[in-house]
């Protein structure tokens, strides 16, 4: 357990986010697999605090909701009205029923390149010089519009923190801004936030207001400056939430990169948080990686390629293909222009091939199904192929049955199977069949109608046309050639 271990971690996640123009709150707002609040979350918990609490009000229910499912065990609190960011931290250590003593870190829920290592500085940094309360601050190319830090001379505290609008010319050329995460000695914390006062234009009580009650009773106030402005981006509007979404996405590939993964272009490629790389993956061109899904070593996928929650095994390759909630064995292939939906499970060195699509469907070691075919609720052993142009008929009009085919089967082109039905090991389908009984193992089934040549059939119902007179000039040929 880490020395400066937090007693808590507060976020504050209440505000409605009117400039989203949304229907969904902010801080549920998607970026690169996560919840604007739930990357908060995620770095809140690399602090390890005995208590994590997310100050909900706009949406609660929703928001609650969205914590409970994805997050399991942070707390939240109520703010019934939004009376400012001082009365939602206060409304968060009353949620926790007791005097907090240790560090209490607050940060925003809608900051989501905000990291845990970040948060981790700030904390020793609070520790380490003994404040009473620390901002995280950073230096940005442009303060416009920022709280500037002004810090004493001698010893580096911080003095002030100047509003944008009541500052000097000399308070605007500092580039160091408030972040609005501080980390605070929680027991002065509480002391202050009651003796925050809401005589301003917003009639609010606001957090900085403790920094100032606290310098006055002699506490130092410090800061710990971001490695990286970035991180401290708030989100307010759509065009904020794409900027940062890019930024995230160049540093999740960044972090791949740099443990051996292949990224052809990563202007052209989008990762969510949540993937996982192995060394020596390659990833091409136009690809989207989303959820839970994991390339592991020497896997090749895209060009043009979208998987969601999909494993992909060592040494497969998936090209301009689909995938949701699948699983590809070591050295699968998968594409180009297929199709593979949820529940499908490619064996070692399997194949689904071209505008093939699969839902449902256990695919055994060395199996092919090259083209043009559809797979549903369907088992198939080891070493069978698929011929051209299949389709497992597994819906009756009201019920999905399944179809299995064995070990070292060899189905024909254009084949229907129709469920629920069984081929056994070593069987053979003859092309153009369907399906509609058990093919016992090591037997030929062949389902089709017998053909029958209607001689003459063109010239006689179609006189004249291009076809008749082709097979006239055929005719003649012949009879010249014989």
């Amino acid at each position: 357990m880490s020395a400066n271990r937090p007693a808590a971690v507060v976020v504050l996640a209440a505000g409605e986010g009117t400039r989203m123009k949304s229907k969904t709150p902010k801080v549920l707002h998607d970026i690169c697999g996560r919840s604007l609040v739930g990357h908060v979350v995620t770095a809140a918990r690399e602090l390890d605090p005995e208590h994590l609490v997310v100050v909900i009000g706009h949406a609660a229910e929703q928001v609650r909701g969205h914590l409970t499912e994805r997050y399991a065990g942070t707390r939240t609190a109520f703010q019934a009205e939004q009376n400012g960011t001082g009365h939602a931290v206060r409304i968060a250590l009353e949620e926790l029923g007791q005097s907090v003593t240790g560090t209490v870190v607050v940060v925003c829920g809608d900051t989501p390149l905000l990291s845990g290592g970040t948060l981790t500085a700030l904390a020793a940094t609070h520790a380490d010089d003994g404040n009473a309360v620390t901002v995280l601050t950073a230096e940005v190319p442009d303060s416009t519009g920022y709280g500037r830090i002004v810090r004493d001379s001698v010893s580096g505290a911080v003095t002030a923190i100047v509003e944008h609008k009541d500052a000097s010319e000399d308070q605007r050329a500092i580039r160091e801004i408030n972040s609005g995460v501080f980390a605070f000695d929680g027991q002065l914390l509480t002391d202050a936030l009651g003796k925050v006062r809401t005589d301003n234009s917003q009639g609010e009580e606001y957090l900085t207001d403790v920094l100032g009650i606290l310098r006055e009773a002699g506490h130092r106030v410090g800061a710990s400056v971001a490695a990286d402005h970035r991180e401290i981006l708030g989100i307010n509007n759509r065009v904020q939430l794409a900027e940062a979404r890019g930024l995230l996405n160049a540093r999740l590939l960044e972090r791949a990169m740099l443990a051996g993964v292949t990224v052809v272009d990563p202007a052209s490629v989008q990762v969510d948080a949540t993937v996982v790389f192995e060394p020596d993956s390659i990833v091409h061109p136009g690809t989207q990686l989303l959820g839970a899904t994991r390339l592991a070593e020497g896997a090749e996928v895209g060009p043009n390629t979208r998987l969601t929650d999909t494993v992909v095994g060592a040494g497969a390759r998936v090209d301009n293909a689909v995938a949701d909630r699948a699983e590809i064995g070591d050295g699968a292939s998968v594409g180009p222009f297929a199709y593979l939906r949820p529940g499908t499970r490619l064996g070692v060195k399997a194949k689904a091939g071209t505008y093939v699509e699969m839902k449902n469907a256990t695919i055994g070691e060395g199996t092919k199904v090259p083209h043009l075919s559809y797979v549903g609720d369907a088992t198939i052993g080891d070493f069978s192929n698929i011929g051209a142009a299949s389709v497992f008929v597994n819906y009756d009009g009201e019920a999905k049955h399944h179809t299995t085919i064995g070990s070292h089967c060899k189905t024909g082109s254009d084949n229907m199977f129709v469920a629920p039905v069984t081929v056994g090991d070593g069987a053979y389908t003859a092309a153009g069949s369907v399906i509609t009984k058990d093919v016992p193992a090591g037997s030929l089934a062949v389902a089709r109608g017998q053909q029958r040549n209607i001689e003459g059939w063109v010239a006689r119902k179609r006189p004249g046309s291009a076809a008749a007179q082709a097979a006239a000039a055929a005719s003649d040929k012949a009879s010249v050639e014989n």
